[in-house]
């Protein structure tokens, strides 16, 4: 098989999951101004060293975590081992620079990762291929370490080869001691550092050996600004397994030149950072989410949204209440998610489409002035139920649309020309089941 044949058979699991968690966790939760303070702020190590030392997060508890992932309909979670800070969550042998060594005393990648599996949800490992710990990353210079403009590092003796080592090693650690893992998602590449200058091929070659099944993105050659060759029909060995589009949704989903589909996820901030920044209070709502990840699935993409535990452990209490709110629409709607792609049909003004076989699944996102007008489906619905109930609909074309023939249209009850108020959801999903063709 080919690269790409591969990466459809790997895929498998990962189109079928579409929803999962994020988890943005670091030394940068104590300041809270967001993942990226050390860099913007240009805090110096010396400096930056007191949130190692005052690392203790006494309310860390990944079991509510995972529990609340899965209420929440979510099918796997992704943590981040290491962010750019070079702080490791786990218990590496190759720095001191880790959760073991700090008050804490705890290897939470592992306690996360046992939490979560015993929830059924699918592992991933985020880990940073950027490193401001790191004496042999480049400082001085850099387009985004924190002493890119520090003049006492101008000159100063680096060996990039010694962190590579290091971080190939790194990787072999999370690949090796914590089981299968299901997803490795890598951040970032810029000019100068992408694709064999991290010795790409190599660190490829090692994942896949040590964990066959596992699904990469393509960030090894790649960042938020494009997504590499997976977009193309000949995708190199740094591609990965999917594209991942940051803070925005593509308008028509992903495609090769020669029409092929792009396994993708899009990723999202709750509110409007990573990391925990308790005084940013942007956050998107139940309803948003909803939304979103319906159109994601509407178009073959996945969504992964993400948390932002503080410097204790704990999930903003406004964070667990938006997920929470999303877990009561999944309980009753997930069959229109799970397993479904972009429909056949073109899409409806009123909402959208998704599709599993000969189900069909009307995502209606907004009220209707009398019946509803399902484009695309005339004399091919078998049935019309409302997912949440299993309500029959009724499938009858009123009297005041006999002008409009090719259009099926639906209804919540009689007489047909009427609207009728339904529960408030921000999305009403009807299954229709389609005729056999």
């Amino acid at each position: 098989m080919g690269l790409i044949e591969e990466r459809e058979e790997r895929t498998k699991w990962f189109m079928q999951d579409r929803f999962g968690m994020f988890i943005h966790w670091g030394l940068y939760a104590i300041p809270g101004r967001g993942e990226w303070v050390h860099s913007d702020e240009q805090i110096t190590q010396n400096v930056y060293q007191k949130y190692f030392d005052e690392w203790n997060p006494k309310r860390y508890d990944p079991v509510k975590w995972a529990k609340l992932a899965k209420a929440a309909g979510m099918k796997y979670a992704v943590l981040t081992t290491k962010h750019h800070e070079g702080f490791c969550l786990f218990d590496s042998a190759y720095t001191e620079y880790k959760s073991t060594n700090t008050k804490c005393g705890r290897d939470l990648v592992r306690e996360f990762v046992d939490a979560f599996r015993a929830e059924g949800l699918k592992i991933g490992f985020y880990y940073s291929l950027l490193d401001w710990h790191h004496p042999d990353y480049p400082a001085y210079g850099d387009m985004y370490h924190p002493d890119r403009a520090n003049e006492s590092y101008k000159g100063k003796e680096h060996h990039f080869d010694n962190y590579l080592t290091y971080m190939h090693n790194q990787v072999r650690e999370l690949m090796t001691n914590y089981g299968k893992i299901d997803l490795l998602w890598f951040d970032f590449s810029y000019e100068g550092h992408m694709g064999e200058e991290w010795k790409g091929t190599k660190l490829v070659q090692m994942v896949r050996q040590l964990q066959p099944e596992i699904i990469m993105n393509g960030r090894l050659e790649a960042n938020g600004e494009s997504y590499g060759s997976v977009m193309t029909d000949e995708p190199n060995i740094f591609s990965g397994d999917f594209a991942c589009p940051e803070m925005i949704i593509p308008p028509y989903g992903l495609r090769t030149p020669s029409g092929r589909e792009i396994p993708w996820e899009a990723c999202f901030t709750l509110n409007n950072n990573w990391g925990y920044t308790p005084n940013d209070k942007h956050y998107k709502n139940s309803a948003q989410i909803i939304k979103k990840l319906v159109e994601c699935t509407s178009k073959n993409g996945n969504m992964i949204v993400n948390i932002s535990p503080d410097a204790m452990g704990e999930i903003p209490k406004k964070q667990v209440e938006i997920l929470e709110e999303v877990g009561e629409w999944m309980k009753d709607n997930s069959e229109s998610i799970y397993g479904c792609r972009m429909s056949e049909f073109e899409k409806p003004e009123w909402g959208r489409y998704t599709q599993n076989g000969n189900k069909l699944y009307a995502h209606i996102m907004e009220e209707s002035i009398g019946a509803i007008c399902l484009p695309g489906v005339k004399g091919k619905i078998k049935k019309a139920r409302r997912l949440s109930d299993g309500y029959e609909m009724l499938l009858l074309t009123p009297w005041v649309a006999k002008e409009f023939p090719d259009c099926e249209f639906v209804n919540y009850g009689t007489p047909d020309c009427f609207s009728f108020t339904v529960d408030p959801t921000p999305d009403t999903v009807i299954e229709l089941e389609l005729n056999e063709e």
